[in-house]
């Protein structure tokens, strides 16, 4: 579809409206209250549960090999994991991954 420079415009503002929307929804109607603790302790899982949905598309589908999974994002992926669960230490962990992608792409 071709859209006018009007058109866009538009959608761009709805578009920002809408998200200045929903978040105001949460954290401006809600910002100065204190939460109830069963709201504080799922929001704990926040991180835990998006991470993976974020980088599990880039190890198993990444777009550098085609769609393909290759070894080295799936060692990366693994050292990562295994790291982050022994040391409890996530630079730790990131950097162990990105050394291990280096090293098996170098190799295979």
């Amino acid at each position: 579809m071709n859209y006018s420079t009007t058109e866009i415009w538009l959608i761009i503002l709805i578009m920002g409206a809408g998200t200045f929307l929903i978040r105001f929804s949460f954290l401006g109607a809600l910002g100065r209250r204190e939460l109830p603790a069963w709201v504080l302790r799922v929001l704990r899982y926040t991180p835990v549960a998006v991470i993976p949905g974020l980088v599990a598309p880039l190890v198993l589908w990444p777009a550098a090999t085609g769609g393909e999974p290759d070894i080295a994002r799936l060692a990366a992926a693994f050292a990562t994991l295994l790291i982050g669960v022994w040391k409890k230490n996530l630079l730790l962990a990131i950097f162990g991954g990105a050394a291990v992608l280096y090293l098996v792409s170098i190799v295979t």
